[in-house]
């Protein structure tokens, strides 16, 4: 796989601007400070996503990097970074705390806070990043755990470390059409990582039970297309009994089947007055968001919308 970014096959002249250019497109917006002439600056990035995660492997000479309140600002999709320290150590710093991450070692940050990160030994790292909506945990947990270093003391810390940091490393994995399994696992090591290093236990087990439904939501959407999506499977995933799963969907004011209907049917009516609509048949779209047959999906469609999905679909591309 080609890196995102070399700079043994860039003028020592233009380094700093094109790695700007690329920690912005493929990272995150940071102001980048090198402690080396123009002349010495090095680096080299690979960039990889499995899913909603985003994972970045970078070396470079030493540099500051900075999240500013102008940045934040622009964030549209706020996230948690992991910051995994692969040789030297590097310094971290937001809400007013600071941390000091060595070999084995990891933090986290999230990109709707200001932050500053320090190499002055340069980076050897792994940094991923994943939309802070997957993991569905209160801010106040969240702004807890960043800034702490999470050690290789902590048995579920070091599991977490050797977890992500092969996922960052295999290129076989992310050359699999199987890559996208480890979404779900991943989100729920993470979520436990912070959970268990929260100051409070027991206030710490409160915003996962008070997030169950979200996670649930979010599990649901992330496998919407999928025929076999079930309450047993749904709670399955989630470590709850089926009964438990109603409760806590019914807390929430969620129909578990019209749910999964409605918004199959909000991805079919979207599909079918897209492209898709004049490359795919109907029976096709339904069949890729869960409709298995075709006269229910048909019958479905026009309860909900008041015309068959043909209808629809010819109705925006007449003329096409």
């Amino acid at each position: 796989m080609s890196p995102a970014l070399d700079t043994a096959y860039i003028p020592p002249q233009d380094r700093e601007e094109i790695i700007r250019h690329a920690v912005w497109d493929s990272v995150v917006p940071v102001d980048i400070d090198h402690r080396a002439p123009d002349g010495e600056i090095r680096a080299r990035m690979d960039v990889r996503s499995v899913g909603a995660l985003r994972v970045s492997s970078a070396r470079s000479t030493a540099v500051t990097l900075r999240r500013t309140e102008q940045l934040v600002r622009k964030d549209e999709e706020p996230s948690l970074f992991l910051s995994l320290q692969v040789t030297g150590t590097s310094m971290g710093a937001q809400n007013g705390r600071e941390c000091v991450v060595g070999p084995g070692e990891f933090a986290v940050f999230r990109s709707n806070a200001p932050y500053t990160l320090l190499f002055d030994e340069g980076v050897d790292h792994h940094f991923l990043r994943l939309p802070l909506s997957a993991l569905a945990l209160p801010d106040r947990l969240i702004r807890d755990t960043t800034t702490l270093t999470f050690g290789a003391g902590d048995p579920l810390a070091r599991l977490a470390y050797t977890y992500f940091s092969h996922l960052a490393r295999s290129e076989e994995l992310h050359r699999s059409d199987r890559a996208e399994a480890v979404l779900a696992p991943s989100v729920e090591l993470l979520r436990a990582a912070l959970v268990s290093r929260h100051a409070d236990a027991a206030t710490a087990r409160e915003p996962m039970e008070a997030t169950l439904a979200l996670r649930i939501t979010h599990y649901m959407r992330e496998h919407l297309a999928e025929p076999g999506l079930s309450a047993a499977r749904i709670a399955a995933a989630h470590g709850i009994s089926v009964r438990h799963l109603y409760t806590v969907l019914s807390r929430a004011g969620i129909s578990l089947g019209d749910w999964i209907r409605a918004r199959r049917l909000e991805a079919c009516k979207r599909e079918l007055a897209g492209a898709a609509g004049q490359t795919r048949t109907v029976a096709a779209i339904g069949r890729s968001w869960g409709f298995v047959n075709a006269t229910h999906f048909s019958k479905v469609f026009k309860d909900a919308y008041g015309m068959s999905p043909r209808a629809w679909r010819d109705q925006h591309h007449r003329g096409g």
